[in-house]
């Protein structure tokens, strides 16, 4: 079993930084892909970015792509999400997820990860 607990969240002016934090435990952390999902008010549960188990390769939303980067730090089991240039279109809660063990391509669907953390508040005002 794999908890997650997020933290970083904030308020920040158009055009800030927020860098997301995911504290996992767990003994399978770092044989898992993980990633950041998003959901604004109303909205679904949205994929934002993903990284392979040892950090390898990663993925990311069309929408977040030049201004997120996703890393993972597997010996002290934490991942991040380092966000620049916010606009308020990004305003949501931020969920980091832990994928299905045994999985080998990078997934963006919600069904595909297994434990998620239950979030943390990103507001960006404009």
């Amino acid at each position: 079993q794999v908890q997650l607990v997020e933290s970083g969240g904030g308020l920040v002016q158009a055009g800030g930084s927020l860098r997301l934090s995911c504290a996992a435990s767990g003994r399978t952390f770092s044989s898992r892909h993980m990633g950041w999902f998003r959901q604004a008010p109303g909205k679904d549960r949205r994929f934002v970015a993903a990284i392979s188990w040892n950090g390898s390769r990663n993925y990311y939303a069309d929408s977040v792509k030049g201004r997120f980067t996703i890393s993972r730090d597997n010996a002290e089991n934490r991942m991040y999400l380092q966000m620049n240039s916010l606009n308020p279109e990004d305003t949501a809660v931020y969920h980091c997820a832990a994928a299905y063990s045994g999985l080998t391509r990078l997934r963006v669907g919600v069904d595909d990860y297994e434990y998620w953390g239950q979030g943390t508040q990103v507001t960006v005002s404009s």
